[in-house]
């Protein structure tokens, strides 16, 4: 029987992503290794630790640079029109303060994409991540760049910024590629569904130069719960398993409060743990096992 191909869906969500780390690192530990990830904002800024196998990596730079002010802060926001600091926290964390495993990465034949929104166009791109470079920090650091609180990133010959604006739950897009059975990590408890983005007055004059933005702005909360519809129906077809928070996560999406960090991080260990023989059941329903998908 064909062996059929298991994907990682990774929502986004600001610090609300270190209960997806929470969930990861359990995955590691277990050496429970998917064919092939996605992941939006958040999603991929924290997933990509997935691939490169660093269990607690993002919990541990979150933390540790949780008040410095070369990583993140309005100081940042003011003299840079980044939130978090490009440089320091997308390029010198990784290769300096807390070092990225280039070779792990490099060599592992998990597919991974970075999801993006192109400013100019209106469109969702969807880069895969094959190597460690200066140029997949950049498209990590596009798809995590929110309106507003970061300038658009120039890369791939795009301006780029969130790719929540585009597909903040891109699970079609994992079954176009293939995928025929997910599992989807969310960072909203069940039940929840957005409402109109915030502050959408404000948001009109600072984002006047991109229209596309503000257009996918106001679109964002009906399309964001058609996809929450989506998930809903792949997981009661067994072609989904969907990891949510037990219960509403009740963080900021830029804290600066390392014991916030390590509390919703803790939510998502916890909850993985409980889980993790359901988990493995619905892996073995794709003809593979937790060894075999270690890829070792």
């Amino acid at each position: 029987m064909a062996i059929c191909k298991t994907g990682l869906v990774l929502e986004g969500g600001g610090m609300r992503g270190m209960y997806t780390s929470g969930i990861l690192d359990v995955l590691i530990e277990k050496k429970i290794y998917l064919d092939g990830m996605v992941g939006v904002s958040a999603g991929i800024a924290f997933g990509c630790n997935y691939k490169s196998r660093q269990a607690g990596r993002a919990l541990r730079y979150n933390v540790r640079f949780a008040r410095d002010k070369r990583y993140s802060g309005i100081m940042s926001l003011l003299k840079t029109g980044n939130y978090y600091n490009a440089w320091f926290a997308y390029h010198l964390v990784p290769t300096h303060y807390d070092v990225f495993d280039y070779n792990v990465f490099d060599s592992s034949p998990m597919e991974c994409y970075a999801v993006c929104f192109d400013v100019n166009t209106g469109e969702g791109v969807y880069q895969r991540l094959d190597k460690v470079n200066y140029d997949c920090f950049e498209w990590i650091r596009a798809s995590a760049s929110m309106p507003v609180v970061a300038q658009p990133v120039e890369v791939g010959g795009r301006q780029l910024l969130d790719g929540g604006l585009a597909d903040s739950i891109p699970l079609e897009f994992m079954i176009n590629k293939g995928y025929e059975r997910n599992v989807v990590i969310l960072t909203r408890e069940d039940g929840f569904r957005k409402t109109a983005e915030h502050g959408m007055w404000l948001m009109k004059p600072l984002l006047h130069k991109w229209p596309k933005v503000i257009e996918a702005l106001k679109h964002r909360p009906a399309h964001y719960n058609r996809q929450l519809q989506f998930v809903r129906e792949q997981e009661r077809e067994g072609r989904a398993f969907v990891f949510r928070p037990s219960k509403p996560l009740d963080v900021s999406r830029t804290t600066h409060d390392p014991r916030e960090m390590n509390r919703v991080y803790q939510q998502g260990r916890e909850e993985a743990l409980q889980r993790l023989d359901e988990l493995k059941e619905f892996l073995e329903g794709s003809n593979q096992t937790p060894s075999e998908l270690s890829h070792e």
